[in-house]
């Protein structure tokens, strides 16, 4: 038995992914509207009632729109640090006590036997995480929203079996777009968004025997192309006699990947 999971959202539409071992299923950010997060489910063949819980990223709305109407429906528990839980009060209204459940930042959580370990990432929000999941020997990673690759990063997510990992934007297509000066000096800063070019070095290191699958998400649909993203990652791995034959990259956003399918992150 492996790890299952299925990115039902990637990008600034909205995220969320779910993460299934065994009859223990949870629901990683909850970015889109309470009625599409039920729909994507329908799709997978998920209802939201076998749901053990919420994992909160940080409390920016691309990542908790739908929050607080699907806790509700559901009550289910939602899991985020105290910092992210002082944000999100005004975002997803009222919760039963019960329903609030507030870790410190690199505290274990506990599901069944899938454990699932947060680390602090640099993004613009109050105290932002990032995720590995942990099962027997098997281990998934899902780090996006990320500034750039802190010594801690890239020591939670080395020796991943599979990696979901940001790739927002190219650089040259972010300076000439359409956005304000501000906004696009916030995507390039430490506090920012991670780089076709900045991910593509990161994985130089981060790629090891043990990684099976590179997952390229939450790309810019202004400022990034499906195939330019790939292509930059892939040209920097190469150069750098990084082999990705035998470990595919994929690119995972909303208006790309429509698939049904669930990923299994198998036993080695």
């Amino acid at each position: 038995m492996g790890i299952r999971f299925t990115i039902l959202s990637s990008g600034s539409t909205g995220n969320a992914t779910l993460v299934e071992y065994g009859e223990w299923r949870v629901l990683l950010d909850a970015g889109l509207s309470a009625k599409r997060i039920e729909q994507l489910m329908q799709e997978r063949g998920v209802t939201p009632e076998g749901i053990s819980g919420i994992l909160v990223t940080h409390e920016h709305s691309d990542h908790v729109k739908g929050l607080g109407a699907i806790a509700r429906k559901y009550r289910l528990p939602v899991y985020a640090n105290m910092n992210t839980w002082n944000e999100l009060d005004r975002a997803v209204g009222d919760l039963d006590d019960d329903q609030r459940r507030a870790f410190k930042t690199g505290d274990v959580l506990t599901f069944g036997e899938l454990s699932v370990e947060s680390f602090p990432i640099s993004h613009d929000a109050a105290e932002p995480v990032a995720y590995n999941f942990q099962a027997g020997n098997v281990k998934l990673s899902i780090a996006t929203d990320i500034g750039y690759m802190s010594p801690v990063v890239k020591e939670k997510v080395k020796d991943a079996d599979v990696l979901v990992l940001e790739s927002n934007h190219d650089v040259d297509m972010l300076r000439v777009g359409k956005y304000p000066w501000n906004v696009k000096r916030r995507i390039l800063s430490d506090v920012g968004h991670l780089s076709n070019e900045a991910a593509g070095e990161a994985l130089c290191e981060l790629v090891t025997e043990r990684t099976k699958r590179v997952y390229l998400a939450h790309l810019s649909r202004d400022h990034n192309l499906l195939d330019l993203a790939k292509l930059t990652v892939n040209n920097i791995l190469c150069e750098s006699g990084v082999s990705t034959e035998e470990r595919p990259i994929r690119l995972m956003d909303t208006y790309y990947d429509r698939s049904t399918e669930w990923d299994m992150v198998d036993e080695p």
